[in-house]
C-alpha cells in the first residue's frame, strides 16, 4: 500500500475515533437535558398542586361567601349593613368618650 493512501486511512480512523467521542458527548448531553427537563415539570406541576391543596379551602369559603352560603349573611348588602352599623356604634363610644 502507498504510503500516502496509509496515512489517509490513518487520519481518517482518527477522525472517526474523535467524532465518535463527540457523539457520545453530545449523546449524554441530551440525556441529562431531558431528565433535567422532566425533573422541572414535575417540580412545576408538583407545586401548582400542592398549592391549590392548600388555597383549596379558602377557594371554597370565599366562593360561599360570594353566593351567599355561609349562614348569617345573605348577601353583601348586608355586610354593608353590618359594617355601616358597627361604624354608628364606635362614632357613638367615641362621642360618650369625649363628653
Amino acid at each position: 500500500m502507498d504510503q500516502e493512501v496509509k496515512n489517509l486511512l490513518e487520519e481518517n480512523l482518527r477522525l472517526s475515533k474523535e467524532n465518535n467521542e463527540l457523539l457520545l458527548k453530545i449523546r449524554s448531553v441530551q440525556r441529562w437535558a431531558q431528565i433535567t427537563r422532566i425533573f422541572y415539570w414535575f417540580i412545576i406541576i408538583g407545586v401548582s398542586v400542592g398549592a391549590f391543596y392548600y388555597i383549596q379551602p379558602y377557594l371554597g369559603n370565599l366562593l360561599n361567601v360570594y353566593t351567599g352560603g355561609v349562614s348569617g349573611i345573605n348577601n353583601v348588602s348586608d355586610i354593608t349593613k353590618s359594617f355601616k352599623d358597627k361604624q354608628t356604634e364606635m362614632q357613638d363610644l367615641l362621642k360618650a368618650l369625649s363628653e
